[in-house]
């Protein structure tokens, strides 16, 4: 009995060692195998540090097929995950194990791809690598219908230097990496879309694969011209985070890059953050958004989704100005006013001011522009500040002048009466869209500078702030300094306005932009650029495929849909109390 009992013991564990065995398939045949070299393998580190593990039975680059997903959550594609490892190794065993369960779960199939290290001899660093990684693609193709997936589903999600191995798969599928050795070299070697980290080696400061010399800075230092962006380039979600060695500026290169040739991409970039993956959730919002998950569900309007103010205990209302004493006033503009929103249940001290945009020619405190953020900001504890700037622009004054003017204004008052409110006057942050995205980079860049003339006590408040919150800033760069942007900022002779200083006092910010806004993503992220260089740490999102005021209506599971919780969780990683 005791035997019988141990033999199905040990039938079990067979089974259940069996029910892991994920199948290995070999990419080259034999003999065929492109620029062989003595001292490569394919292996992962935890293997390749086995005990037993006998480097000459892996030499060939290989995948790894995992379990397919639940017949109920299929979504007829294909996720080819690429570890980094600095081209000497493939080491990111968690991260694979990571990304096949995350989508796995979400009904892809996953496979991992294992390319052959150390780099080699006499060649590019990545060069045996990219053979590999072409040859898996077209035996990843191969087999879609055998496996249950769409040949034009394949996604790769990938780190570091396997990220600059996904960039070349998604840039440059058309520049052949080896001579075809069989029939399989005739199936297309493309893939469908992207989800990198961290790319390594991208600008040209770093391409012979170390980190960034000169941090991706410099009249000299540009895209490395190994990535062709070739007809079949896919669209890519980019993650970097901002203390980068591998520079950040390599994945806000490829972003400008991909918007030249009208690719949907996004670029999430993590501010502090050194070299990892972050972000993954971005990357499934990108897909979402992309409809690789499936049909994107209804949009849904903001409005609606934010409708009541049940976490505010009380509103006040006070003038910006006192009567007769409006800088530059003109009869034709509104009354600016300041609205205190104060939380039923007060969790931080710190103060957000919202305003909205309207081509200067209009604002509206209660808009979809500023009324769900403060009802989401209220429910997050957070006392809020909305704030009606003086509109239409004003005759004879640039467009923003009287706005800038209320603003430091607000920001003094708000300074002024923070205390007697319990609340902390060095904890101020100021958010706007569009013109008031503009108004806001007015604020965080040029507090040194005077809008306006002192006219009582309260003016010798400062009107610096702790951060700013910039959601599609219009007008920031020279081709659209007053209407859309007549080339979408792309090209590098548009530069930043010269209204924005970048004085002492310029602060962190978080940027939201969708990536074909007619008032151009590039504003946000040539300003991100400029803070980088400032040694300024931001965080920057891009929306795939959205435009100017993408979260008006927007479809569960994207990013439009999601944007407040950006919002939160910059403020959560930005406050201090």
């Amino acid at each position: 009995m005791l035997r019988k009992r141990n033999m199905l013991l040990l039938l079990a564990c067979v089974c259940f060692l069996t029910a892991q065995a994920w199948e290995r398939e070999a990419i080259w045949p034999k003999g065929k195998m492109p620029d062989a070299q003595a001292h490569q393998i394919a292996a992962m580190t935890d293997e390749a540090g086995s005990k037993d593990f006998k480097a000459d039975k892996h030499r060939v680059a290989y995948l790894e097929w995992f379990d397919a997903p639940a017949a109920d959550t299929k979504k007829n594609g294909c996720m080819i995950l690429i570890s980094g490892g600095s081209y000497q190794v493939c080491c990111d065993v968690g991260l694979i194990k990571m990304w096949r369960e995350t989508f796995t779960q979400l009904g892809f199939q996953c496979v991992n791809f294992v390319y052959r290290t150390p780099r080699p001899e006499g060649l590019p660093i990545y060069q045996t690598a990219w053979e590999d990684a072409q040859r898996a693609v077209r035996m990843v193709r191969s087999e879609a219908r055998k496996r249950g997936f769409d040949p034009e589903r394949i996604g790769v999600v990938s780190m570091s230097a396997g990220s600059h191995l996904a960039l070349l798969m998604a840039t440059s599928s058309q520049t052949p990496a080896y001579a075809a050795v069989d029939k399989l070299d005739t199936v297309p070697c493309h893939i469908n879309w992207a989800i990198v980290n961290a790319p390594a080696y991208v600008t040209t400061d770093g391409e012979t694969g170390t980190p960034a010399t000169r941090q991706g800075y410099g009249i000299d230092v540009g895209i490395s011209d190994v990535f062709k962006f070739d007809e079949k380039t896919c669209p890519i979600s980019l993650h970097h985070g901002g203390n980068d060695p591998y520079t950040p500026n390599g994945s806000t290169l490829v972003f400008r890059e991909l918007r030249r040739r009208k690719i949907p991409a996004e670029l999430h970039l993590y501010p502090g953050k050194g070299h990892g993956a972050f972000g993954l959730q971005r990357g499934i919002e990108f897909m979402t958004q992309l409809g690789f998950m499936g049909p994107l569900a209804p949009e849904e309007d903001l409005m609606k989704r934010f409708s009541r103010d049940e976490a505010r205990r009380e509103k006040m209302t006070e003038d910006v100005w006192p009567e007769g004493r409006i800088p530059d006033f003109q009869e034709e503009q509104c009354k600016p006013y300041l609205e205190w929103h104060f939380p039923k249940e007060l969790k931080t001290k710190a103060i957000q001011i919202i305003y909205s945009g309207g081509s200067y020619m209009g604002n509206d405190p209660d808009g979809f522009e500023v009324a769900p953020a403060r009802r989401y900001l209220n429910e997050q504890g957070m006392t809020v500040v909305t704030m009606k700037y003086r509109t239409p622009r004003p005759r004879g004054l640039a467009k923003h002048t009287t706005a800038w003017q209320d603003l430091q204004r607000a920001i003094r008052i708000v300074r002024s009466k923070a205390a007697a409110y319990g609340l902390d006057p060095n904890q101020i942050g100021i958010m706007g869209s569009s013109a008031g995205g503009h108004l806001t980079l007015m604020g965080v860049t040029s507090s040194q500078h005077n809008a306006y003339l002192a006219i009582d006590d309260i003016d010798k408040q400062p009107c610096n702030v702790q951060w700013g919150i910039g959601i599609y800033p219009a007008y920031a760069l020279t081709d659209g300094a007053s209407d859309p942007n007549t080339e979408g900022g792309i090209p590098d002779s548009a530069v930043l306005v010269p209204e924005f200083s970048f004085d002492l006092k310029t602060v962190p910010m978080l940027f939201l932009h969708g990536d074909v806004d007619v008032y151009a993503s590039m504003g946000s992220v040539k300003v991100w650029e400029k803070m980088r260089s400032m040694g300024i740490q931001s965080e920057l999102h891009t929306l795939a495929t959205r435009n100017h005021c993408f979260q008006r209506t927007a479809s569960p599971g994207t990013g439009s849909y999601n944007w407040l919780d950006r919002i939160g969780e910059f403020l959560k990683n930005t406050i201090k109390n």
